[in-house]
């Protein structure tokens, strides 16, 4: 059962990256070692052909592995990525992307990380991307709260 600060934890970082608030990533699940995050699609979100953007597909699981390692690290704990391997797997075409990561092992300095993303069209899931991701702890910054003004 995951202690609902880091649950807090994990909404707080979402809430504060701009980029999660631009393609509106929704929080679906949250376990310790283990997140669910969805993007629904847009135009905005697109490439030429009518697919999520990898680049979309790729942030989005991301961060889902970045906030997996964090539900597995002590209080106070933050993250950042080292680095991450993604191969798509089939085109991102759909209604709905959801990025389902897990810790694989988490260490005191560094932590890895798998993601898949499936895609939702017509009621059809479909694994459209496979990542591996190396993070490395540091001393969590304190979360800046999103400046509505802009």
């Amino acid at each position: 059962m995951l202690d609902p600060a880091k649950l807090s934890d994990i909404e707080a970082i979402i809430a504060a990256q701009g980029a999660m608030r631009l393609i509106g990533v929704e929080v679906v699940r949250v376990e310790r070692g283990e997140t669910e995050f969805a993007v629904n699609f847009r135009p905005e979100l697109s490439q030429q052909n009518g697919f999520f953007h990898a680049g979309i597909v790729s942030t989005l699981v991301d961060t889902a592995g970045g906030c997996a390692g964090v539900t597995a690290m002590p209080p106070g704990a933050g993250v950042l990525t080292v680095e991450f391997k993604l191969n798509l797997l089939a085109p991102a075409d759909g209604e709905r992307i959801v990025a389902r990561a897990e810790v694989v092992k988490s260490g005191r300095t560094l932590t890895i990380t798998q993601g898949r993303v499936f895609v939702y069209k017509n009621g059809v899931e479909t694994l459209c991307a496979l990542m591996q991701q190396t993070l490395i702890s540091m001393p969590a910054k304190t979360v800046r709260e999103p400046d509505s003004s802009k």
